[in-house]
């Protein structure tokens, strides 16, 4: 919401010496949002003055229109004499009133004025446009022409207001009654301790029989519909000057006069208002639901196809508006346009409703056509204020365009009572933990429009244009936050001793340091994803990860869905940070999966008297998904890059298997990394993470480089790996309790080996074996080479070299000693495997 100072001091005496940003404090330390102060006309220097244009020359000899033009700007020049300037606008003519600027002015933005040569002719000064000056869209696209009676070399600075300061107000949706000037004059009243002239207090005329017929068959969604008819406008008339300028400072273009009427009522008021051509409405006004597929061409010019809850404005054709949202085409005011001959619209009926704000909100999705009027609406509108702003339109149609208004009033009005709240007088304290006492309670509930009657229970009736304010916590924050939030004492929580992160947490911040530490940027995504994501990772059409929980009111229509894994999430990371230049990429993140349950059961609401009990609590948890913590890593690009100190490396399938196995270290897990095949992974160099859960093994993840189909399905870069492995799989079969490394002061005995063995036999099955053949003595195993060569080793075998590194805590080991442990790792690897010492 931008709020014109100027036009904010018509309804608040301010101090003469209150600038924006004074009110902007006070504002903030009343609750609102203040983001900017605009100052408007900054750097804007004169002489800036009205002239009128008395000849016009065209220059045909160059690539554009070009006009040579003399204006007269009488005194101000100091000579009297016409001034010459050259223009390229086509939107004037002669005897038009123009703004001139002329030299030794400055222009916002720094643009100094002089007089130079251009185009072959000699230029003092410059006829202007609307955005040359800082004054926002104006409808023209061209110079701005004045009122014929504007008086030639008149201030133009003081005369269009060039110079102001607009606050930009960020409205909660709880605020909505700061979405017009009304609103915010009230609190900046209340901030400065002064009285408020309401521009609502207006004397309205009763409802008669006189008025245009209204008939609401849903007083649910319309529980209150004023409308006033205004007959015998002049076609000619056009928005004043203050009247267009306040608009564009506010943020909205002029469009007509009647249009731009109701919108100027719509921002000091905060009603918003619709005109109707009189001559174009059939019958009866009517509000009811919308019937399924009935159609309505909006004021934007879009047909419409309307769903069974939209509530809609008719007559005796049909639709003629989306209440609340937007006009019909069918009823539109016409703008006077002599050169195609249409005549403006000289009867209206003005429309001041009040609409259910669920419904409004609900049509304005569903349409996506969000306009100022469903903002307002949507967030609470002052049904009370309907018929003030009825008026005020028709005072201001009856003062601008020279009409008469009619003597019928209309108003439908559903019943409804005052809402009431009781609240001990001393509840704001207890919520505040400072003592404000009854005196203060009362004044600063009444300050908000509250009427309060009751000593130590007080019964409170709420204002009519505060629809937020339903329970005590409620009245409670509105003293708080006017009393000052910065005078509320800061008191740090004191925890219990002996407690602090739980196992599983310090296990996922051990996870995160260590990917960090290997050189991962942890990249967190919103867990939503369109399940046409599966198609793109190549997942078989009855993978367990398709079936997903769908959200009944998604953020996002293409990303219904809770994921059932983090790589498509990171994946788009990785793609967005390679398209903007960003190539050597590693992206971790940890965070929840969500698995729909075989059972599906609906979860039970809560109590809010009392704590739940542990069965209640237990139901809920059934009704909900299964929630495991997976940790998944993406890699692109070089891996080390190249230097002075060698050559780099790109990024490759292993690098994902030691991510998997750093995870499996930092949480107590023995991993058992074999060859796999799954999903989005390439078949030949893909990894599969098996845990042992006492005597079931369990597949908890999967790693290496991604199929090309995949890379090319989702846009990433060549040979793209990943990994993506249960966390709470592995903290359920790992023992993080931590181990302080034994260091032995006897010498290690290193036997190297190479076995030969059938390709298809995987390096894990090989490296168990020799472990377990090998006996307590093993110290540890490495694999340091994988050989193939069809012929040394012939047709389908591979050598693997492994070292061994043997050490005895109590003595020095013999040469024999690791001999034969050795021998018998590789004869129960013979044994298993079919491996062979390599000659």
């Amino acid at each position: 919401m931008r709020v014109p100072l100027s036009w904010l001091r018509e309804y608040v005496d301010l101090p003469a010496t209150e600038t924006g940003r004074d009110v902007q404090a006070k504002l903030i330390s009343a609750g609102l949002e203040v983001e900017t102060v605009e100052q408007l006309g900054d750097g804007l220097k004169g002489p800036l003055v009205v002239g009128q244009v008395l000849t016009i020359e065209e220059l045909t000899e160059f690539k554009k229109p070009i006009r040579f033009c003399t204006v007269d700007v009488g005194t101000a020049n100091g000579t009297g004499e016409p001034q010459e300037i050259v223009c390229g606008a086509r939107n004037f003519a002669v005897g038009d009133k123009v703004v001139v600027v002329l030299p030794g002015a400055e222009l916002p933005g720094g643009f100094a004025i002089s007089a130079r040569k251009t185009y072959g002719r000699n230029s003092h000064g410059m006829i202007c446009s609307s955005d040359e000056l800082g004054m926002g869209d104006d409808g023209t696209k061209g110079i701005i022409v004045l009122p014929p009676e504007t008086e030639v070399g008149k201030d133009a600075i003081e005369l269009l207001e060039l110079v102001d300061e607009v606050l930009d107000i960020a409205v909660t949706p709880d605020r909505g009654y700061c979405l017009s000037l009304r609103g915010v004059a009230r609190e900046t009243a209340i901030a400065y301790g002064l009285p408020l002239r309401d521009p609502a207090l207006l004397d309205v005329p009763g409802p008669n029989a006189f008025g245009h017929p209204v008939q609401v068959s849903d007083p649910l969604g319309c529980d209150r519909f004023t409308a006033r008819t205004v007959t015998g406008l002049d076609p000619e008339a056009r928005s004043p000057l203050w009247l267009k300028r306040r608009l564009q400072k506010v943020g909205m273009r002029p469009i007509s006069l009647a249009v731009d009427i109701t919108n100027y009522v719509m921002m000091e008021l905060g009603q918003p208002l619709h005109a109707y051509d009189r001559s174009l409405v059939q019958g009866t006004i009517g509000v009811r639901r919308a019937e399924e597929g009935e159609k309505i061409v909006t004021l934007d010019g879009v047909t419409r196809t309307l769903h069974a809850e939209d509530l809609v404005i008719t007559d005796e054709r049909g639709p003629i508006g989306l209440a609340g949202v937007m006009g019909g085409a069918n009823t539109e005011i016409a703008d006077h346009d002599a050169e195609n001959g249409a005549n403006a619209s000289t009867d209206v009926v003005i429309e001041a409703a009040h609409f259910d704000q669920v419904a409004i909100a609900r049509t304005a999705r569903r349409h996506k056509l969000s306009s100022e009027a469903s903002r307002r609406f949507e967030r609470g509108v002052d049904p009370l204020a309907a018929a003030a702003a009825a008026q005020r339109t028709v005072d201001l149609l009856v003062l601008l365009a020279g009409g008469t208004a009619d003597a019928g009033v209309t108003e439908v009005i559903a019943p409804s009572a005052p809402r009431t709240i009781t609240i001990p007088a001393d509840h704001p304290d207890k919520v505040a933990g400072v003592t404000y006492g009854r005196e203060t309670v009362v004044r600063r509930l009444q300050e908000v429009g509250c009427d309060v009657y009751g000593q130590d229970e007080l019964i409170v009736t709420v204002p009519s244009w505060r629809p937020d304010l339903t329970d005590p916590n409620d009245l409670a924050e509105e003293v708080i936050r006017l009393e000052g939030y910065e005078n509320l004492p800061s008191t740090l929580p004191r925890p219990p001793a002996g407690r602090g992160l739980t196992r599983r947490q310090r296990l996922h911040r051990r996870v995160g340091r260590a990917l960090a530490g290997a050189g991962y940027v942890e990249a967190p995504n919103y867990p939503f994803i369109g399940e046409q994501v599966f198609d793109q990772l190549g997942l078989d059409a009855d993978d367990p990860a398709r079936r997903v929980v769908k959200l009944t009111n998604p953020l996002n229509d293409e990303e219904p869905a809770l994921r059932t894994s983090l790589l498509p999430g990171l994946l788009g990371a990785l793609r967005r940070n390679d398209g903007r230049g960003s190539h050597d990429l590693a992206l971790f993140e940890t965070g929840l999966v969500f698995l729909p349950r075989e059972e599906q059961s609906v979860a039970v609401a809560l109590p809010v008297d009392r704590r739940p009990t542990d069965e209640e609590i237990a139901t809920l948890n059934a009704a909900l998904p299964e929630q495991p913590r997976h940790v998944a890593v993406v890699l692109a690009g070089a891996r080390e890059q190249a230097g002075w100190w060698g050559k780099g490396r790109a990024a490759d399938w292993a690098d994902t298997v030691e991510a998997g196995r750093s995870v499996a270290r930092e949480a107590g897990a023995e991993l058992i990394v074999r060859q796999g095949q799954y999903g989005p992974w390439h078949p030949g160099r893909c990894a599969e993470f098996v845990v042992v859960d006492g005597d079931t093994e369990r597949v908890v993840g999967h790693a290496g480089e991604l199929h090309p189909r995949v890379v090319k399905a989702l846009g990433l870069p060549a040979r793209t790996a990943a990994m993506e492995i249960d966390l709470d799989a592995l903290e359920q079969v790992g023992d993080s309790t931590p181990l302080a490394p034994s260091i032995s002061s006897f010498p290690v005995a290193t036997q190297d080996v190479a076995l030969v063995v059938d390709t298809f036999v995987p390096h894990a099955e090989v490296e168990a074996a020799l472990r377990e053949g090998a006996g307590e003595l093993l110290e540890g195993i490495r694999l340091f080479d994988v050989y193939e060569n069809a012929e040394q080793l012939g047709d389908g075998r591979k050598s693997l070299a492994y070292a061994l590194r043997f050490r005895a805590g109590d003595r020095t080991l013999t040469v024999d000693e690791a001999s034969a442990a050795r021998d018998a790792a590789v004869a129960l690897a013979g044994e298993r495997t079919g491996a062979v010492l390599r000659s």
